[in-house]
């Protein structure tokens, strides 16, 4: 396994690497990997020749400086995980190679940044379009992989790639989670164990609105009973519980069987914030 910080390093890597055809994959991540990352990387290794990770706690995605200071750093742990997981090469570049000048480029992705997370967390698609760009460019994948629980996320980047004609391939891989629901993350790590069972309340919200939905309930009573769950549980407070189109992301106020629909949350236990969510129907 190969690590490169710039994307000078990577272009001379490239050019060895078209003498002969190979399929480029890439997975971005912020590091702090745990076996949801794990399951990206496996995906990028069995469907590309050449498997590249880069590890960058992107500033401009964070709208709170404080959950930026604490996003967790175990750079040393991250690569002897992608090296005993198989992976060719990984992108550590510094803020000052991501961001030689500070950037003036502001992306307008409509309405679906306007929603969910994007309402929640001004600023922070438009850091995830231009630094996703930037890798992109840099690294010239032939196929990128992203993880369903950041499934907001995942429609920006597919418009990114529509609208600007990036020659690629999305990859959407399943959360992966823990024995008792809980979606991983690399933030659960902030959690307490009494704030750790506390968390349950998302994937168990999801579960529950799920089933009440395939039972033929309706969606504004069930997002009212979960409302009410969360108020009633100290240290936890919702900010969204929602019903949405799973591609465009289009917000329902009720629910059809007939169109492709998830139910997206996100909800502070104590002073981290957790987002997760549920496909109804595929």
């Amino acid at each position: 396994m190969k690590v490169f910080h710039t994307g000078a390093e990577w272009k001379e890597i490239r050019l060895q690497l078209l003498q002969a055809p190979k399929t480029i994959g890439l997975v971005p991540t912020m590091g702090a990997l745990h076996q949801g990352h794990l399951d990206l990387v496996d995906q990028c290794i069995k469907n590309a020749d050449v498997a590249v990770v880069s590890i960058f706690v992107n500033p401009t995605q964070f709208n709170n400086k404080e959950d930026f200071d604490k996003y967790p750093n175990t750079l040393d742990a991250d690569l002897e995980l992608l090296e005993k997981a198989g992976v060719d090469y990984v992108f550590v570049p510094s803020v000052e190679t991501m961001y030689p000048t500070p950037t003036k480029l502001q992306f307008d992705f409509g309405d679906l940044e306007r929603i969910l997370e994007g309402a929640f967390r001004p600023g922070h698609f438009n850091g995830v379009g231009v630094i996703v760009s930037k890798l992109f460019h840099s690294i010239s994948p032939d196929i990128a992989f992203f993880g369903q629980k950041d499934l907001q996320q995942v429609a920006i980047i597919r418009k990114l790639v529509n609208d600007l004609s990036f020659p690629l391939e999305l990859r959407l891989v399943p959360t992966r989670r823990e024995e008792d629901g809980l979606a991983m993350s690399s933030r659960n790590r902030r959690l307490n164990p009494e704030q750790r069972k506390k968390a349950l309340i998302l994937h168990d919200s999801l579960v529950f609105a799920k089933k009440e939905l395939e039972k033929g309930q309706n969606w504004l009573d069930v997002q009212q009973i979960i409302t009410r769950n969360f108020e009633e549980l100290e240290g936890a407070e919702l900010e969204y519980f929602e019903l949405v189109e799973t591609d465009k992301f289009e917000v329902f106020k009720e629910f059809d069987l007939t169109k492709k629909s998830s139910i997206c949350v996100a909800a502070y236990i104590g002073d981290v914030r957790l987002i997760d969510n549920l496909t109804i129907n595929s």
